[in-house]
Formats: structure tokens, C-alpha cells, sequence
């Protein structure tokens, strides 16, 4: 199963909000999960309801218990004796953990970690050399942002088992997502030796390794689904997992489709008749249920072309080959019980 979880997607499609949805669903069974932000929007914060995250791991949330749910993320489930499984069958949460990488102190990191170079280091940060290193290789800045996150799917503790079971990230939109995550090749190839070779050649092996999977969300309509299946091609040819299509802010159909067929033919007389029939006196000439004939008739038709669009962008996405998941749009936006709300409805809809 994978352990690394890349999630992106269109500007305005929620991929901030189903990241972290993710994350709580994944933290189950005393599972620790860590929800890694990237681009310094700090917007896992304002989900999460906490003050603003520092560049440090910090546990956020819990994740729901579940009712004989199968695990996400790793195989295996708690034993009898285990902590994570509480009475009756249901089993507690786990942790959720949460850190907006910085990519100035992830360098810093980085040069200690490789050159042990300690104060210089910080020296180097109040000269504008690490401001200065970014700008003239702007590659480098997502190279140091996906090995913070790939360092994280690897970690252990001392007694060699994996610090955290998922690593979910919040990933940059879906049009730039495959250089972002394929930048390590690229710097692979071009330092040939050293710590900065090996290093990329690590994160990339993570990044194409079954560990990893990206998984892409979209909105049913014309743009976000042709966005979705440019970057599902972009992410094949670049041999990295493509993992599943997560469909946001579905709506329900309200009629069905023999209503919707009355409505596409905009058929006076089925209304009338619905009409006389709920005891508004059918069609008569100026009387009330006549007066409500052509805004229903009206409505009925956005809706029925809403949901005919819908339909065929759905296909869209099927024809991709990848497993589909959906989350409902809520209504009065998303707070954190809506999150959890969210994180619920992924793991009935299986392993992702």
C-alpha cells in the first residue's frame, strides 16, 4: 500500500480540503499520519482550526474512530492488546500530524545534514545566500520540499519501525505537479556524484516506488476534468504512480430521469399535470400554478443540462482507468466537523 500520498488538483477544486480529509481518514486504528503543506499558504491551519503551523511537526488531530473499518495505508491491524482498539469492537483513532515545510530551513537542513556546516549555515541565511541559491536555481527549491516530505516516508524510530504509516502532501496545483515531483531527476542528472546526486536519487526512488501515489481531484466540469486527464498523461509518461480521482463538491440529481426528460422537452403539460396533481388547480389561464409553470420549467432545465454535463464529464474520468472516489458538496461550507464529515465518507468508499 502506499505510504506517500500526493494529492493535487485545478486551483478551486478543494485539494487543500480533501489533503486533509485524507490524512484523518488514513489516521486510523492508532495510526499517525503526517499532512505535509507546500506552498506556504498555510491553509491546513484555517481547515484544522489552529494557529499557524511552524516549520515542526505538530499533532493537529485526531483521527475518527472506526467500526470494524479496514485499515488504510499499511496492512495489518491492531492485535487484542493493542491501545488503538477501544470496547465493542470500535476502534479509536490515530494521529494526525501536520508541518508546512519551509524551504529556507529545509535547506539550512539540508546543508547540515550533507556539510555539517552548523553556524555557517546560519550565516549563510542572514547573508541572502539560501535567497540567493533559490533564485538562480529555481529547482531547488522543490527538490528541498519533496525530500523533506520523501525523509518523512522514510523515518524510523529506534526501534526501526516507520515513524508515521501515511504521508499525505498538499501538492501543487495539478499544470505544474509532474515537474514539481520529477525535478529530483533532473538534478540527478545533473550533478553527477555527491551528496546532492544521491540525494535526488533517493527522493525519486520514493516518488516511482508503489510507496507513493498521486492522487488528483477535480470538479465535474469542462476545465478541471481536462486538466485532470492532461496531468494523468504527464504523470504516466514520467513513470510516476498515478493513484486515484477524487470528484469534489458533487451534487445530488433532483429529479430523475423521467422528470428530466419533461424537463428537456420542456413539456407544459407534464407540469400542469404534476401541478394539478400537488392541488394547485392545474394550468388554468391566470391562475397560480399557470404563473409557476415558466420558472419551473426554467429551473428544470439548468438542472437538467447541469446534470447532462455532469454526466458526460464523468465518463470523462472513467474512461481514465483510475478508481473514482466522490465527496458531496456541503452546503454550509466546510469547518472542521464538515472535515471529518469528509474523511468518513472516503474510507466507506474503500482504500485509496
Amino acid at each position: 500500500m502506499s505510504r506517500l500520498h500526493v494529492v493535487s488538483g485545478k486551483g478551486g477544486t478543494g485539494k487543500t480540503t480533501v489533503a486533509a480529509a485524507l490524512a484523518l481518514a488514513l489516521a486510523t486504528e492508532g495510526r499517525r499520519t503526517l499532512l505535509v503543506e507546500v506552498e506556504g499558504r498555510q491553509g491546513i491551519a484555517q481547515l484544522f482550526e489552529t494557529e499557524a503551523l511552524p516549520y515542526e511537526e505538530r499533532k493537529i488531530a485526531v483521527g475518527p474512530a472506526s467500526e470494524g473499518a479496514a485499515p488504510w495505508g499499511s496492512s495489518g491491524a491492531p492485535s487484542a492488546g493493542d491501545p488503538a482498539r477501544g470496547g465493542g469492537g470500535r476502534r479509536a483513532g490515530g494521529e494526525v500530524h501536520a508541518l508546512a515545510i519551509d524551504a529556507e530551513r529545509a535547506l539550512l537542513d539540508y546543508l547540515q545534514m550533507f556539510y555539517k556546516l552548523g553556524s555557517a549555515g546560519r550565516a549563510l541565511k542572514k547573508l541572502g545566500a539560501i535567497d540567493f541559491a533559490t533564485t538562480i536555481a529555481p529547482g531547488l527549491r522543490d527538490v528541498l520540499l519533496t525530500g523533506k516530505a520523501c525523509e518523512a516516508v522514510r523515518r524510523k524510530d529506534k526501534n526501526g519501525k516507520f515513524v508515521y504509516d501515511a504521508v499525505v502532501m498538499d501538492a501543487p496545483p495539478t499544470g505544474r505537479i509532474t515537474r514539481f515531483l520529477n525535478v529530483n531527476d533532473e538534478v540527478a542528472g545533473l550533478a553527477k556524484i555527491g551528496p546532492i546526486h544521491n540525494q535526488a536519487q533517493a527522493v525519486m526512488r520514493v516518488l516511482k516506488s508503489p510507496e507513493t501515489a498521486v492522487h488528483l481531484v477535480t470538479l465535474l466540469e469542462e476545465m478541471p476534468v481536462q486538466e485532470t486527464a492532461d496531468g494523468v498523461e504527464e504523470l504516466r509518461a514520467a513513470g510516476i504512480p498515478v493513484g486515484g480521482i477524487v470528484i469534489n463538491m458533487t451534487r445530488p440529481a433532483l429529479l430523475d430521469n423521467g422528470d428530466l426528460d419533461i424537463a428537456a422537452r420542456d413539456a407544459r403539460g407534464g407540469v400542469a399535470k404534476a401541478l394539478s396533481e400537488a392541488g394547485l388547480g392545474g394550468a388554468r389561464r391566470g391562475g397560480l400554478a399557470e404563473r409557476l409553470i415558466d420558472p419551473l420549467l426554467e429551473q428544470a432545465r439548468e438542472h437538467a443540462e447541469r446534470v447532462e454535463l455532469e454526466r458526460a464529464e464523468h465518463a470523462e474520468l472513467t474512461a481514465l482507468g483510475l478508481p473514482t472516489y466522490e465527496l458531496e458538496l456541503l452546503p454550509e461550507g466546510v469547518d472542521l466537523a464538515g472535515l471529518y464529515h469528509l474523511a468518513r465518507d472516503l474510507r466507506k468508499q474503500g482504500p485509496i
